[in-house]
C-alpha cells in the first residue's frame, strides 16, 4: 500500500468513526465517547499527511509515534463502545478491526525506520 492509498484509507476511517460517533446514545457517557472517538480517529488521517511531509527520519519516528498513538487510542474507545453495550457489536466490529490493523501498519512502519 502506498502513501496516497493510506492517506485515503485513514480519511475513510475517520468518517467512518464519525458517523459512528454521532448516532451513539445522548447519554453523558454516550457525548464523552463521541467526542474522543471523534478527535482520535480524525487526528489519524490528519497526523498521517504531516508524516508524508516529514523531513528527516526523527521527524518521520516522532510523527508517526502520533499516529500509531491515535489509531491505538482510536480502538480503545471501540471497545469501550462494545463493552459498555453502547451499539450493537455487529456495527462497531468491523471499525474496531480497521483500528487495530492501522495501529499494526503504524507500528510496523515505526518499527522499520528506527532499524535504518
Amino acid at each position: 500500500m502506498d502513501k496516497e492509498e493510506l492517506k485515503e484509507r485513514t480519511k475513510k476511517f475517520a468518517h467512518r468513526c464519525v458517523k459512528l460517533a454521532v448516532s451513539l446514545p445522548k447519554t453523558k457517557l454516550g457525548q464523552h465517547i463521541s467526542g474522543q472517538l471523534i478527535r482520535c480517529s480524525t487526528s489519524v488521517p490528519a497526523n498521517y499527511r504531516t508524516v508524508c511531509l516529514a523531513q528527516s527520519k526523527a521527524s518521520f519516528i516522532s510523527k508517526i509515534s502520533i499516529v500509531l498513538e491515535e489509531a491505538d487510542e482510536s480502538a480503545f474507545w471501540l471497545e469501550f463502545i462494545i463493552d459498555e453495550n453502547l451499539m450493537k457489536e455487529s456495527l462497531t466490529k468491523s471499525l474496531l478491526n480497521e483500528a487495530n490493523e492501522l495501529t499494526t501498519i503504524f507500528y510496523s512502519s515505526r518499527k522499520t525506520s528506527r532499524m535504518k
